[in-house]
């Protein structure tokens, strides 16, 4: 019983960290990177979509991703929807849509660091939520008298344990993350 719980446990503080990286993908640095506009949705037809379901982007060059939608009819749409991400990128439109990397100035970049820091931040918080939750679970088992009180604080160790080396991941992710914005 109180392997699953550290097996699900773990499982999920490895889906928080997951979800840290997504959202460090998002944070942008001068470099550009096909992932910064995962997160765009297009009106494909009325109905939003993810816009690597309508088009294909890739890297054109270091400061430069390419668009190319599937459908040249959608150009415009997927114009628009990467206008209003509220990304502060500007694209700019022909048969396909080239969308350059503005430069960044030393402000930005420490606005970058401050989301960074915040992302980093919440994957913090829901490790914490989910070693608590562990806890709370080792806690019910020794209640019900399913496991004695050595086991309950030998898991208890395990979970703590568990926690700071994903913390430890994240403090790594980061560190990494804002080396990297504040590079010119």
């Amino acid at each position: 019983m109180i392997n699953d719980i550290k097996k699900d446990g773990e499982a999920r503080m490895q889906k928080s960290l997951d979800a840290l990286e997504t959202a460090f993908n998002k944070v942008r640095t001068g470099r550009a990177h096909p992932n910064m506009l995962s997160g765009v949705m297009v009106s494909y037809y009325g109905a939003d979509t993810p816009l690597n379901q309508v088009a294909s982007v890739n890297v054109e060059d270091a400061r430069t991703l390419l668009v190319q939608p599937f459908d040249r009819t959608m150009v415009e749409a997927v114009d628009k929807a990467i206008r209003e991400a509220d990304l502060g990128l500007n694209p700019m439109t022909a048969d396909v849509i080239r969308v350059p990397m503005p430069a960044l100035t030393e402000e930005t970049r420490r606005d970058m660091q401050k989301l960074a820091r915040g992302e980093a931040e919440n994957s913090r918080v829901s490790v914490r939520n989910i070693r608590r939750d562990m806890l709370g679970d080792i806690k019910e088992l020794a209640k019900e008298k399913e496991i004695s009180e050595d086991e309950e604080r030998r898991a208890g160790d395990d979970v703590q344990k568990l926690t700071d080396k994903y913390i430890g991941m994240i403090d790594t992710k980061l560190e990494k993350k804002e080396a990297e914005l504040m590079e010119v």
